[in-house]
């Protein structure tokens, strides 16, 4: 949502239902919100330059900046910061150092200095900016984003849980306007994009209060040391997991590919790593947005998945974290669900569920097999796209035990996942339809006669 305009998007979202019409597969739309980006005002002729060493003044004065001082039009920045603390500047080019600061005006010292032109976004690391997560234009992108579909809204700039909370808040009040009455559990998921050291200091907080995690490696690595980010990343990939919440990694993955058809090889190591540590999803930005090899970019990312996921130590890697289930009949199934596939072999775990949560708890446990998803839901289905191994289908709902077996097995044996013979474990929730009832766990044996062509 930060670029292009919501006809852009409504385009953009129309493309994609078509495909997924065509293909008959659920595709799972997110929307990013833009979030308050912070910049600097405007310089005399466009551009200043800040002495390495020398002082720099923002100001509240409107005046075009020069050398020594520009513009912040951000109030809420003064009079919160202190001495010591740092602004970068120009995604980390410029760093400076608080040295005085008052109502009107922060003193600084360029501990970097270098060019600075017009509008350039301003990062404050050390404070949490009294600012709250969604702007006036992320509130109307929000309210588009529900009326059309969107199946994630990706929160920026996220510092505490009160942002989440206000999120949901719009999103329910963005359905109750376009009439939906099927409750914000059916609504888009939240998805946390951790970019602010502010937000790691209340990560379990967050994760709780979110549907999903986005690791934003872009804003955090500008706001923190370089080195600092992937023990970071890997931390909170793994809370992230151990809450059985999907997580995503995103931004610079394959940097270098946005000009060149071919990855450098230390690229490659950091997607490989991202799928090493469990993440659900990898995701490219400037790469396919705006790049030279989108296509390119994105089978590469494809390639590099299934090359880890191939690889004979991978379960035990990605197994490394320990995420012991809760103290519930669900969770304890989609536990035995692992352990079963791990001592007999099995071509699929089929879920049935109506609002997912099944599905993210078999994920949850990075089982040695694929996870069929069947719902009634067509949102369901999507929202479930960003889960780990989840190959979601939407199909008639189920009335009976016998029913939920012969589907099961005819939806694998449709969909590939599986072939007569091997076999499947089928886990549900009875009474069927009833939303957190899951407390079945079945294994079948599939035959090939089983399948039935003409069934929806």
């Amino acid at each position: 949502m930060s670029h292009g305009n919501h006809e852009d998007h409504a385009e953009t979202i129309a493309s994609i239902r078509a495909l997924e019409k065509e293909f008959a597969r659920p595709i799972t739309i997110l929307a990013d919100l833009q979030g308050p980006k912070l910049r600097v005002g405007e310089f005399s002729g466009g551009k200043a330059v800040i002495r390495h060493g020398g002082h720099f003044t923002l100001d509240r004065d409107p005046t075009p900046g020069d050398d020594s001082r520009v513009c912040l039009p951000h109030p809420e920045l003064f009079g919160i910061l202190e001495r010591g603390q740092r602004l970068v500047i120009n995604d980390g080019k410029i760093r400076l150092v608080v040295r005085e600061a008052d109502e009107h005006r922060i003193r600084c010292s360029a501990e970097v200095g270098g060019v600075i032109s017009d509008r350039k976004g301003v990062n404050v690391p050390d404070a949490e900016v009294p600012i709250p997560a969604l702007t006036d234009k992320d509130r109307k992108d929000l309210a588009f984003a529900v009326e059309h579909g969107a199946d994630w809204i990706a929160l920026s700039f996220v510092q505490r849980p009160d942002d989440l909370a206000e999120a949901r808040r719009l999103i329910s009040a963005s359905q109750a306007r376009s009439g939906d009455a099927r409750g914000a559990s059916m609504g888009p998921a939240l998805c946390a994009k951790i970019e602010k050291p502010k937000a790691v200091e209340r990560l379990s907080e967050i994760i709780e209060l979110s549907d999903g995690i986005m690791v934003a490696r872009g804003d955090l690595g500008v706001e923190l040391e370089p080195h600092e980010v992937p023990p970071l990343q890997k931390k909170i990939v793994g809370e992230t997991r151990n809450a059985g919440k999907p997580v995503i990694v995103a931004t610079q993955m394959l940097e270098s590919m946005i000009e060149s058809p071919t990855p450098t090889r230390a690229e490659v190591s950091d997607v490989a790593n991202a799928v090493y540590d469990g993440a659900d999803a990898v995701m490219l930005s400037a790469e396919s947005a705006a790049g030279d090899w989108p296509e390119e970019s994105v089978a590469m990312m494809h390639r590099i998945a299934m090359q880890v996921e191939s690889d004979e130590e991978y379960t035990a890697r990605v197994r490394f974290s320990d995420t012991p289930p809760d103290s519930t009949t669900a969770d304890a199934l989609a536990h035995s669900c692992m352990t079963i596939a791990d001592t007999v072999p099995i071509s699929a775990i089929t879920v049935f569920t109506s609002s997912g949560s099944t599905a993210r708890r078999v994920a949850r446990e990075r089982p040695a097999t694929p996870v069929l998803v069947l719902t009634p839901s067509t949102r369901t289905a999507r929202r479930v796209g960003l889960l780990w191994g989840a190959h979601s289908v939407v199909t008639k709902d189920i009335g009976s035990f016998e029913e939920m077996i012969a589907k099961g097995k005819r939806m694998a044996l449709r969909h590939g996942i599986g072939e007569a013979g091997s076999r499947q474990i089928v886990l549900a929730g009875v009474p069927f339809g009833t939303p957190g009832s899951t407390n079945l766990l079945h294994i079948v044996t599939l035959k090939g006669n089983e399948l039935d062509k003409h069934e929806a």
